[in-house]
């Protein structure tokens, strides 16, 4: 078991929405080594705690995911569980999270990996997420925010919106972006991650790249993570770790996923396509997402977004 890193930067703010909560990390303890996985909910979290997770454990074999991967900052379970799942474990750890980088403290020795997604496509993705809850799993949230004051408990707030379109239009806005701390949002989360790409420590990895050429992905992930993988090992690897073989093994990587959505592991790994905004949100809201990308994004971060490293560049070459 390795030994505390040294601090070298706390969260320079706190982000609290309805299901997230950046204090939870602020006396987390954390150890030499650990892997924090942080993204914008549906750009690849899960995907790449698979990756991460066959490296740490030098097999293709499913593991449950959620059982492996603690998620300090998640509000749903009860409190001291994500420690204590934590603090339990002995192999090297791989950590989740949904909160900006600057939200996050640094540590000495350990490593982040972000995965990004065009935004259009993951707000897309999330709509199936939040669409697909059980009534358990609606009531468990309804009741976290009914007893946060942060929150209006008579706004109405729609945790499984049924509508795609109203759901983007929403989404473009802010409320169904953020969960109601503006510091979750999905341009914030992306800013953030942009601004530290130049840390060694930091990884940016995009959704499109993975698609496009997974073995490669996963070959640069592990150099990052200094993981020895035998070359005989990669082709299980990288089989495991697409999108088919994920869908054909969602019961073993999911098996609590049948208590928070309808349809169990299987929706959650739903699709894994992009581009599903088209033909089906309204033009006035893409183009709204377009002009709001082009003021919170630079055109360098706008493409690599869109477009990912493979096709606008590797991020730490590309300007500000």
């Amino acid at each position: 078991m390795s030994a505390a890193p040294r601090l070298t930067r706390p969260a320079t703010r706190h982000v609290r929405n309805r299901l997230f909560d950046s204090t939870f990390w602020d006396d987390f303890p954390m150890r030499s080594g650990d892997i924090v996985i942080s993204t914008y909910p549906k750009c690849g979290t899960t995907w790449m705690q698979r990756i991460v997770g066959m490296m740490v454990f030098g097999s293709a074999a499913p593991f449950p995911v959620q059982d492996s991967s603690p998620w300090p900052d998640f509000r749903m379970p009860p409190p001291g569980a994500m420690r204590g799942l934590a603090e339990s474990q002995t192999h090297r750890r791989f950590l989740k999270s949904h909160l900006p980088f600057d939200a996050l403290p640094h540590y000495e020795g350990v490593k982040y990996v972000h995965v990004a997604r065009d935004g259009r496509d993951a707000a897309m993705s999330f709509f199936n997420h939040k669409s697909n809850y059980t009534p358990e799993s609606i009531a468990r949230m309804i009741e976290l925010s009914n007893s946060d004051p942060k929150f209006d408990n008579g706004d109405g707030y729609d945790f499984s919106p049924q509508d795609p379109v109203a759901h983007f239009a929403g989404w473009v806005d802010g409320p169904e972006d953020d969960l109601g701390d503006p510091g979750a949002g999905y341009f914030v989360m992306e800013n953030s991650f942009w601004a530290a790409r130049h840390d060694p420590n930091v990884l940016l990895v995009h959704y499109n790249d993975m698609k496009a050429d997974l073995d490669g992905e996963m070959r640069r992930i592990a150099e990052f993570l200094a993981f020895e993988i035998a070359e005989e090992l990669w082709p299980a690897l990288v089989e495991a770790a697409g999108f088919e073989a994920m869908k054909g093994a969602a019961e073993q990587l999911m098996p609590q996923a049948g208590g928070v959505w309808k349809g169990g592991g299987k929706t959650f790994i739903n699709k894994g396509t992009n581009r599903r905004w088209e033909g089906v949100c309204c033009p006035e809201d893409l183009a709204r997402y377009d002009a709001k990308a082009k003021v919170e994004f630079s055109s360098a971060l706008a493409a690599w977004c869109e477009r990912g490293r493979l096709m606008a560049g590797d991020p730490r070459a590309l300007p500000d």
